[in-house]
């Protein structure tokens, strides 16, 4: 009896043990992804039964072939990963994984603020050619003192925060988010009479779903996430200063390694005639974009956004760098060319560049 009190004592002890050594050992990997993926499986591997019931990712593939084979709508789901398996919590701590909650769900819960597109600043931010009368077909020229007077050298600013309102939806890992983004244009450098006024201010509220799937890609490549979405943007200003679009939006989420891609498809839904503020911006701004991300080892990020109208030949390129300088605090490196550097320039061209600090932790979607 006594015997076998000692061996089960061993064998509970032994577990933690076991895991310890396995946790020690991810302490030396430097990739943060892999050394979270790393602990992840040690602790697992303690005997922790994954719960049957909980949301799951939809397998696409598996969907189609479903519903081929029956000849009726079907929905698979994606099967847990094996605690053996490292890809699977690889893919939990991936850029897109956490910024969407795409394989487990913030601890915080619902209505904590995130971060959502980058927050930054940038005190020095250099335009080759200043809008000074901006234009719209129904509003006319603009013609004041700030538009007419500014400086090449301003200063420019965002915040972006998101928080999920809903999460689980469907019985799947489907959520529902509110996002706001603010851009600011300070012409901070224009002293004196002027006192430094904001040239332009753009506002973008917005809500989406996303859905979390699984689907490979060519090349080794994974799809993450769909999702839809609506969006406002305003610059808030009277006529003939107003800009402003409504559009709503399909986005994928998709990884290659490293890179991480987010192509959105939108289509307009404005009224037409004279309360239109900007009736041809698509024909500059374009039907989509492409955000691109690329981590080259967890301190430095290059990131694009494109845009491009193939029917008028007109789009824009940004293109933004990030790297550290102490601590969580990071520099950011922002180059922009062609239209719609704010919604008050949707139709000039122009060429940009500014070096400035950025605030949130994920600097590249």
């Amino acid at each position: 009896m006594k015997k076998t009190v000692f061996l089960l004592t061993s064998f509970a002890l032994s577990a933690p043990i076991y895991a310890d050594n396995g946790a020690a050992a991810c302490t030396q990997i430097t990739d943060n992804a892999a050394r979270l993926a790393c602990f992840d499986q040690a602790y697992t591997q303690q005997g922790v039964t994954p719960n049957p019931n909980q949301s799951k990712s939809v397998d696409l593939v598996r969907s189609y072939e479903a519903s081929q084979a029956n000849q009726s709508t079907q929905v698979v789901f994606a099967d847990p990963k094996q605690s053996g398996d490292l890809t699977a919590p690889t893919d939990a701590y991936t850029p897109l994984a956490q910024l969407y909650d795409l394989e487990k769900n913030d601890p915080n819960g619902i209505l904590s603020l995130r971060e959502h597109e980058p927050t930054y600043i940038l005190p020095a931010w250099y335009r080759s050619s200043p809008n000074y009368r901006p234009y719209s077909p129904t509003r006319g020229y603009t013609i004041n003192n700030v538009q007419e007077d500014q400086l090449h050298t301003e200063a420019k600013l965002q915040i972006s925060l998101k928080t999920k309102v809903m999460e689980d939806l469907f019985r799947t890992r489907a959520d529902l988010w509110v996002g706001y983004t603010q851009q600011s244009n300070w012409q901070l450098y224009n002293q004196g009479e002027k006192s430094a006024p904001f040239r332009n201010t753009d506002y973008a509220p917005e809500i989406f779903l996303t859905q979390p799937v699984k689907a490979t890609l060519p090349f080794g490549g994974k799809l993450r996430m769909l999702g839809v979405g609506y969006i406002h943007q305003s610059n808030g200003q009277s006529r003939p200063m107003s800009r402003s679009w409504n559009r709503i939006y399909a986005m994928a989420g998709m990884e290659w390694g490293k890179l991480s891609v987010v192509p959105r498809l939108w289509a307009r839904i404005d009224p037409k005639g004279e309360n239109n503020d900007n009736p041809d911006i698509a024909d500059y701004m374009g039907y989509g974009d492409v955000k691109l991300a690329y981590q080259f080892d967890e301190k430095h990020t290059l990131s694009s956004t494109i845009r491009y109208n193939p029917f008028k030949n007109r789009g824009a390129v940004q293109v933004n760098y990030t790297f550290p300088i102490m601590g969580k605090l990071k520099a950011y490196v922002q180059g922009f060319h062609g239209y719609g550097e704010s919604l008050i320039d949707y139709n000039h061209k122009q060429t940009g560049i500014g070096i400035g600090v950025l605030f949130n932790g994920w600097d590249g979607l």
